[in-house]
């Protein structure tokens, strides 16, 4: 027998405000949740870039003053980059696993047997562990280089047997377009030294041969004197960071006396500041009268030539 006063959620709206309403608070919680997730990562990177920009003002005061121009604002920039990159990483990571935890949540609402199924990805979850540890390797380490800020899209860098600037970096693999043009794709995972030339500043090092018999000293004054006349050139005042100095001799050897000339500039102008020193200090020697030490090429006969016989005793 039916009782008369039988609560209407037991009937026919049972079904209706049953379950559906149980599973749109979960879908409610999940995207709250990811809301909250987000707004925190966001605000974690704000204050690595805040901390950064502070960072870059300590350090602007260490720095001498004709570097400090270029390499604070680029430390900052290169930063925030940085910080970016990782909480959009760390955003696309956490939207995965609140979703995932969302979808066995309302599975289990509906009755749907969720153990079979999370025995299942177990099982598949190792066998692709074993077989997918090299990607789950270089996607680690292209984490870590976007944090550590290792390389970036624009730097000249060596990887160990590839050489060339960097087009793209991702988690898996580093795009980079060699120096003679040449496109490679380096696994994050196999790089295991990187030499960056692009960050910060350059070290421009140029070596000269004079001969014996030259007034050492006296090409030193002169090498200095091309180095800052061309330092104040305005097509060079923006490459150069500090005044260059000549360090001395650097080598004796059976032909010539090595003197060294150094000086910082901004990183990937080094080769174009030498190509002029070389023309300029050539040029400025030559009119001076010092020499510079004569380079006896090694001698190798053609092919098909005889040997000389070796003399015996």
């Amino acid at each position: 027998m039916t009782p008369l006063h039988q609560p209407w959620t037991g009937t026919w709206a049972e079904p209706l405000f049953g379950p559906p309403l149980e599973i749109a608070a979960i879908v409610l919680v999940g995207l709250l949740v990811r809301l909250l997730t987000h707004r925190l990562i966001d605000r974690v990177a704000r204050g690595i870039a805040a901390g950064t920009r502070e960072l870059a003002r300590l350090e602007d005061r260490r720095i001498a003053a004709p570097a400090r121009l270029v390499a604070a604002p680029l430390l900052t920039e290169r930063r925030e980059q940085r910080a970016r990159t990782t909480a959009s990483v760390l955003k696309s990571l956490s939207s995965a696993v609140v979703g995932v935890v969302v979808l066995l949540t309302v599975m289990d609402v509906l009755s749907i047997p969720v153990a079979p199924l999370l025995a299942s990805a177990g099982i598949v979850g190792v066998a692709v562990g074993f077989g997918a540890q090299s990607l789950v390797k270089d996607v680690i380490s292209g984490l870590f280089m976007i944090v550590e800020d290792q390389y970036g899209v624009g730097d000249d860098v060596d990887l160990g047997g590839v050489k060339g600037e960097v087009e793209a970096v991702g988690l898996r693999v580093t795009r980079i377009r060699g120096h003679d043009g040449v496109v490679w794709y380096v696994r994050n995972g196999e790089v295991l030294r990187v030499g960056n030339a692009s960050q910060g500043w350059s070290n421009a090092s140029l070596d000269i041969a004079l001969a014996y018999g030259g007034d050492v000293e006296q090409a030193e004054r002169l090498v200095l004197e091309v180095a800052r006349d061309l330092a104040e050139d305005d097509a060079f005042r923006d490459r150069v960071l500090d005044p260059p100095v000549v360090v001395g001799v650097e080598q004796l050897t059976a032909e010539a006396v090595v003197i060294r000339l150094e000086a910082r500039t901004q990183s990937g102008a080094q080769t174009d500041l030498l190509r002029e020193l070389r023309r300029r200090i050539k040029s400025r020697l030559d009119t001076a009268g010092i020499a510079l030490a004569p380079t006896v090429p090694h001698w190798t006969p053609p092919r098909g030539a005889r040997q000389p016989p070796a003399d015996t005793e």
